[in-house]
């Protein structure tokens, strides 16, 4: 069978390019308002607490490790017995090699690595949405061993060191994936495929998109009734099993697409759609614009 989990990476492209290394004195606070890139953070040293929007707190301690895949805001501060110390949270002090939160003066409570991964593809709003919105991991024997590389990496100033640092976040980041993958996992992809009867039926969609699924074939892959499998499916994964098969086909169309030398009606084949015509309605639908348009677009990129 397919692995969902390394189409979806490789669907992805992801890199982390830029990381840099912020430690947190006394009471600090950092609010990040805009929707920008995924953001990433390993607790190097100490702990601090991290509120995503949408989420509660998270106390974050040494050796965890906390992805947010969906560009939301977020807050990260001081523990809050460290809360107690005087100044003013938001002061900012550039110091050699990091950069300082709070009372520059202070012992320092937190060191952490944190920066974004770039999602190359066209295809990452597609696929993000599949994917938990917040994934911390905590006492993972082979994420603490990634992390203590990228510690000793983030720390040091060896040549081609910021080399390095973005191949061994790239390999965190998919052991993060795999890692978090089952029944514990947040609503998302990695908790579907923790469900073995669900795994089985996300793994054939993978393996043959182009046949003409129904909910009733799937749940007999997943050997449960309709109405369960159709409940458990929108529980566990966030979205209707026809909603995961549609996604994961237009992300296959993307793909499809950004080459000159596929045509529509190929495209529609080989994604399980009859017609050109019919294939092009529902990536219209899904995607805002006509997949001719989509492909002039992502060539002239």
């Amino acid at each position: 069978m397919g692995d969902p989990l390394s189409e979806m990476v490789e669907l992805l492209q992801p890199s982390a390019p830029r990381s840099k290394v912020v430690s947190g004195a006394g009471h600090w606070r950092v609010d990040r308002e805009e929707k920008g890139q995924p953001f990433y953070c390993v607790i190097l040293d100490g702990g601090s607490l991290l509120t995503v929007e949408g989420h509660p707190p998270v106390t974050l301690r040494e050796g965890d490790f906390v992805l947010v895949p969906a560009p939301f805001g977020f807050t990260m501060s001081s523990l809050e017995e460290a809360a107690k110390a005087g100044g003013d949270p938001l002061t900012v002090t550039m110091l050699p090699g990091e950069t300082r939160h709070g009372n520059p003066d202070a012992p320092t409570n937190a060191r952490l690595l944190v920066g974004h991964f770039e999602f190359a593809s066209p295809d990452a709003a597609l696929l993000v949405r599949l994917l938990p919105q917040l994934l911390h991991i905590r006492e993972d024997k082979r994420l603490a061993a990634l992390v203590r590389l990228v510690t000793d990496e983030a720390c040091a100033e060896r040549p081609a060191r910021d080399m390095i640092l973005a191949r061994l976040l790239e390999v965190l980041l998919v052991e993060a994936l795999r890692s978090t993958a089952g029944e514990t996992a947040p609503a998302g992809i990695l908790r579907g495929l923790g469900d073995p009867r669900l795994a089985t039926a996300i793994r054939l969609l993978h393996e043959q998109p182009t046949k003409d699924w129904t909910v009733k074939q799937m749940a007999q892959e997943a050997a449960l009734s309709r109405s369960v499998f159709f409940n458990r499916f929108r529980r566990i994964v966030g979205v209707t099993p026809m909603e995961y098969l549609i996604s994961w086909r237009m992300a296959l169309a993307k793909k499809l697409l950004r080459h000159r030398d596929v045509g529509l009606q190929e495209i529609a084949e080989r994604i399980g759609y009859g017609s050109a015509s019919a294939f092009s309605t529902a990536f219209t639908r899904l995607v805002g614009v006509p997949p001719s348009r989509y492909a002039e677009q992502a060539i002239s990129r």
